[in-house]
């Protein structure tokens, strides 16, 4: 797989991830990671980084784990535990990495940290896999 080709792909495709100022860090086989400077638009009522803010970054560094393969992977489950809450400013780092696959399916945990390697969530997902190509050549 050419995983310079699936990291444009990623960066130019997912517009919801580009919309919310997510960037792509790395991609290889079963493994993703994946960056978000806090911003204004990320924070809730509270001041502070929203739940779904977070949950998208994790998500996307999980979809492009998942799909590092070159096949399409949607997913089927997803669950997100907030260990701690982020503020403006701060850069979050999700990173994800794959427990296990086989021909149809592949669960991946993913691990979100600020900057200062302090944990703000963890996630876990897992995708069933399609017989379609992601990048057509």
């Amino acid at each position: 797989m050419d995983f310079e080709k699936l990291k444009d792909f990623f960066a130019a495709q997912d517009r919801f991830a580009k919309k919310n100022n997510i960037l792509v860090e790395d991609i290889s086989e079963g493994y993703a990671k994946t960056s978000m400077v806090i911003d204004e638009s990320h924070l809730n009522g509270a001041d502070v980084a929203h739940g779904g803010a977070i949950f998208t970054l994790a998500d996307f560094a999980f979809a492009m784990a998942s799909n590092s393969y070159g096949t399409i992977s949607l997913s089927i489950n997803s669950s997100i535990s907030f260990i701690n809450g982020a503020k403006k400013g701060e850069k979050l780092i999700a990173t994800a990495t794959e427990i296990d696959k086989n021909y149809k399916l592949g669960s991946y945990n993913v691990e979100v940290k600020n900057q200062d390697d302090k944990i703000i969530a963890v996630f876990q997902g897992m995708v069933y896999k399609k017989d379609k190509q992601l990048i057509k050549e």
